[in-house]
């Protein structure tokens, strides 16, 4: 019989000696995994929207106007949809441990790759390759999670680790501002990518799965079983496509998918023409910029909490999954409709609160990966996942050009800002009426 690992983590119990304490005090690294995905999260989201803070710097230097600025940011949501079906199974196929420290090397380089560009033409090369290489993130984050946590804990934790791409713009806009002005916009594509180096070497060599961590021991094995982590999951299906459209079959993955793109338009807005928005059209200095880009990051921060918070709360008081993981969904995708409010008020003030409540509402909103987890068949976690991812990343895609040629034809945001509008009244509608009753679905292999 096979030694190559300890009882402990193949049979689920540890040595006789040390059953009762291990019983008594369970281990606790499920937390650490968090951080790291967190840490993880921020880092995707610094790289991607860094862009969005240079712009007016790079724009300027290049001599893009706003059409060309928008494909830029298209470039990267264009690659990143195209890449995501392929990541997920990636992920399902190598794990999460290879699969992460892959796609941060390569897509940091991507970003490094950025500061050498001097055309448009390298720019979208190099947009394109961090998009595409970023694809298998999130389908690992959803595979690592519902491995990792059970289910009346998973959707806080979910929670925290897409609160990554919420913290990372106000916790560095101003360092990268600050890098910007100093040194030149280049700066910030070396300083970002170097960084996620550094970070995919530290996670390929301190990340597991559960049965495999050294430091996990039985009674958090015992505990993460209990309550419903996938943590043995075995199965490992070769990547299909014509499994990825029988599972857009599915009627919760289609409501999901139609949902997370009309909620992820507000996102879209606020990594890539926020900035420009503060800049040009509401003519605020670099101080009250700030200080006043940060507001809704922290709105959105707040939400992405509460809503993990909340759901996990109300299932540990015995409401339904169903009800719990889809109640935050409705109310954050129909509350970021709130953003068209913008267009009728004069005062900086005033709009950058209204826009901190979009943005929160857009967090509660996201909430989703978690509805993906409860959903996504035991041998398509990863491919579910990226299949909900892609229908989002769309957005990426068609807000940025969206919103360039309408600032193209009209110079101002007010076209664009009503039309994230009306798409977040049409996701809501989507969770209301398509999404239905949220369970685990079973398919079936064949015999």
């Amino acid at each position: 019989m096979s030694t190559s690992h300890p009882p402990l983590r193949s049979a689920g119990r540890p040595p006789a000696s040390a059953a009762a304490s291990a019983a008594q005090k369970p281990t606790r690294v499920r937390y650490a995994i968090l951080v790291m995905l967190l840490l993880a999260t921020i880092l995707n989201y610094v790289d991607r929207s860094s862009l969005g803070i240079v712009a007016p710097y790079l724009s300027k230097d290049l001599g893009l106007d706003k059409v060309q600025m928008g494909e830029l940011f298209a470039a990267f949501g264009m690659a990143y949809a195209i890449a995501l079906m392929p990541g997920g199974a990636m992920a399902d196929i190598l794990g999460s441990r290879l699969t992460y420290a892959i796609s941060l090397i390569g897509w940091s380089l991507a970003t490094m790759a950025q500061g050498f560009a001097n055309t448009y033409h390298l720019l979208f090369g190099a947009r394109m390759a961090i998009g595409a290489l970023e694809a298998p993130a999130f389908p690992s984050n959803a595979r690592a999670v519902t491995m990792w946590f059970p289910t009346q804990e998973r959707c806080l934790a979910t929670s925290v680790y897409v609160m990554g791409q919420y913290i990372g713009t106000p916790l560095f806009a101003g360092l990268l501002l600050w890098i910007t002005t100093s040194f030149g916009w280049r700066s910030v594509f070396y300083a970002t990518g170097m960084a996620g180096v550094i970070f995919g070497l530290l996670w390929y060599m301190t990340y597991r799965d559960p049965v495999h961590h050294k430091r996990v021991n039985a009674a958090e094995l015992k505990h993460l079983r209990d309550g419903g982590a996938l943590m043995g999951s075995k199965q490992k299906e070769p990547f299909d496509w014509k499994m990825a459209f029988k599972l857009l079959r599915y009627r919760q993955i289609f409501a999901i998918c139609l949902g997370k793109f009309c909620n992820n338009t507000i996102l879209v807005f606020f990594t890539t023409w926020f900035m420009t928005y503060l800049i040009e059209e509401r003519g605020l200095s670099m101080i009250k910029v700030g200080i006043f880009q940060a507001l809704p990051f922290l709105g959105a921060t707040a939400g992405i909490l509460l809503a993990g918070f909340f759901s996990d709360f109300f299932i540990r008081r015995g409401c339904s999954v169903s009800t719990a993981r889809k109640a935050p969904l409705i109310i954050g995708t129909l509350l970021g409709s709130s953003i068209v409010l913008v267009n009728f008020v004069e005062s900086n003030e005033v709009i950058i609160a209204i826009l901190t409540l979009a943005f929160f509402a857009q967090g509660v909103g996201a909430s989703s990966w978690a509805a993906v987890s409860e959903i996504a068949p035991k041998q398509y976690i990863g491919l579910t996942s990226s299949i909900t991812s892609l229908a989002a990343n769309i957005a990426a895609v068609t807000t940025p050009i969206m919103i360039g040629y309408v600032l193209q034809a009209t110079g101002k945001f007010y076209w664009a800002l009503n039309i994230m509008g009306i798409l977040c009244l049409c996701g809501a509608f989507s969770y209301s009426f398509i999404l239905g009753k949220l369970e685990r679905i079973e398919i079936k292999q064949p015999a």
